[in-house]
């Protein structure tokens, strides 16, 4: 059975634009999580944790072991334990 060659360019302009919108999405994901892959079935615990290492670092995804918040991070604010 012959190569329907109609089909071929259609084929391809699908396949490419359904790579190119993949990888942009998964790059955008990336780029909003500090070049690191997004995080799925958080619960109040990492919640928790990040909010930390947002008021100890300046960001939600780096984490320290110092205890003492720079003095660049943003200002601290009464925490929500309910």
């Amino acid at each position: 059975m012959p190569l329907p060659w109609e089909a071929t360019l259609p084929f391809v302009l699908v396949t490419v634009m359904f790579g190119v919108t993949g990888t942009l999405y998964n790059t955008s994901l990336r780029a909003k999580n500090d070049w690191k892959p997004p995080r799925y079935n958080k619960d109040n615990w990492d919640d928790m944790m990040m909010r930390r290492d947002k008021l100890l670092t300046g960001h939600a995804r780096v984490q320290t072991d110092d205890p003492i918040r720079p003095p660049t991070s943003e200002i601290v604010k009464r925490w929500n334990l309910s």
